[in-house]
């Protein structure tokens, strides 16, 4: 009898025991799975966010030229369209994060600063030049560098960059939503985000 009842704890030892394995396999499997598709739904996230925008502007060059002393003055000038188009983004893919399976913590580092792109489109209108002062392509560059210093000005004083960073927000927000939903925390550099709100603390 005393065997029996032996043999009958040593069993069920062994089948706890078997069970606990069987529990912490599936608990690791389903961490590793979970951490899987976080880092999947990050990279499908990691695309462009682009704010486009229209500016125009219109400028003067003049340029003289002294000859022989101040018996002769040379001169040039022409009247510039410039109509750019502006794209204002962040490229996602650049996000520095990693995953942290042990504390079930996505951690966000760093966030790209955003790209601002133009692409001016120059037309030329009245454009006169003396003969012994021609337009030559150093005039050309100098009319294309103060004009898209001119239009940066423009972007940056424009509500471009603002609404990219209420898309980049609206985007990120995506992370805490599958996070929560999984029972993960998220963290930008440290600090918790406990809502989706607090990603309005965050500055690219």
């Amino acid at each position: 009898m005393k065997r029996f009842i032996a043999g009958v704890v040593i069993t069920l030892a062994i089948v706890f025991i078997i069970r606990s394995c069987n529990d912490s396999k599936e608990d690791k499997s389903i961490l590793q799975e979970n951490s899987m598709l976080i880092q999947q739904e990050i990279t499908n996230v990691s695309k462009l966010i682009v704010t486009e925008g229209h500016f125009a502007e219109v400028y003067n060059y003049k340029d003289s030229k002294e000859l022989f002393g101040q018996l002769l003055r040379a001169e040039k000038k022409a009247l510039v369209v410039v109509n750019a188009d502006v794209t204002v983004a962040y490229d996602l893919s650049q996000i520095d994060f990693e995953i942290d399976m042990a504390t079930k913590t996505v951690k966000i580092n760093s966030i790209p600063e955003a790209e601002i792109k133009l692409n001016p489109d120059f037309e030329y209108y009245d454009v006169t030049a003396d003969y012994l002062n021609q337009f030559d392509a150093a005039d050309y560059n100098k009319i294309k560098k103060t004009v898209n210093t001119s239009l940066m000005k423009k972007v940056e004083a424009s509500s471009l960059r603002t609404n990219a960073e209420n898309r980049l927000i609206s985007e990120l927000q995506k992370f805490y939503i599958l996070t929560n939903s999984m029972g993960w925390r998220l963290t930008y550099q440290e600090q918790i985000i406990e809502s989706l709100e607090g990603f309005r603390v965050i500055k690219p």
